[in-house]
């Protein structure tokens, strides 16, 4: 976990050398489920360590209260919406074991790799949710319920506002990890946003090294409550994305 190790200390994340392990086993459990069901295109040892694994923890970069929240070992609540293998989510909640994380997704096998990783890695006050963030996004246990929601590569930020906004407390942040283009999409998203109660807080330009893949943090600030009619029906945001009028 070289690449892992020296990736985090240029970024100033806070990984420490017992994470190692831990992050190890993962990659081996990734590789091995990977034979079976497609969960990444990535398998690479080294290109594992820095475009899944740093990669997610740049996460903790997007606002400095949630780094020191990380150092202190404060409580948090996470949600992770379309996580996949457990990207960003399950990195973070490795380096932040005082976080409770909710990992969202709708493939039903994908949530089988998720149960069984989060056992093998003793992690703790994880769930995994298999449904829809739409489904997720109206259910009283998890509405306007997080801290901090996290997403990957889901969707157009339009679209992901909606999927992820509603899972936010107030004064709570969504964090989108996008490409390195990314203004005209968080221009375009801004009335979604807006609808949804929250604003645009900052876009932050990180480069994670040992990638050539610039990366953009998208970062909301729940301010509202969303009105109750958000989100929509499954598959209508996507369908549908809030425009203004």
């Amino acid at each position: 976990m070289d690449k892992l190790l020296r990736a985090a200390r240029d970024l100033g994340l806070p990984l420490r050398s017992e994470h190692l392990p831990v992050f190890q086993r993962y990659y081996e459990l990734l590789v091995e489920w990977n034979q079976r069901f497609n969960l990444t295109a990535i398998t690479d040892y080294e290109q594992v360590q820095v475009r899944h694994f740093a990669d997610s923890l740049t996460c903790l970069l997007a606002a400095p209260a949630v780094l020191e929240a990380v150092r202190r070992g404060a409580a948090c609540r996470l949600a992770d919406v379309g996580t996949g293998a457990g990207f960003p989510g399950l990195p973070v909640k490795i380096v932040w074991p005082q976080a409770r994380l909710t990992l969202i997704e709708a493939v039903g096998k994908k949530c089988t790799f998720l149960e069984e990783v989060s056992r093998e890695l003793g992690l703790t006050n994880v769930t995994v949710v298999n449904a829809r963030a739409e489904e997720v996004g109206r259910d009283p246990l998890h509405r306007e319920s997080y801290d901090v929601v996290l997403a990957r590569a889901v969707a157009e930020m339009a679209v992901l506002a909606e999927y992820c906004l509603p899972l936010a407390r107030r004064q709570g942040l969504v964090v989108a990890q996008k490409g390195e283009e990314v203004e005209e999409e968080v221009v375009r998203a801004e009335h979604a946003v807006a609808v949804l109660g929250g604003r645009v807080e900052r876009v932050l330009r990180v480069e994670v090294p040992g990638t050539a893949l610039p990366r953009s943090l998208v970062v909301l600030r729940k301010t509202s409550l969303t009105p109750p009619e958000y989100p929509r029906r499954p598959g209508v945001p996507s369908r549908r994305p809030l425009r203004a009028v």
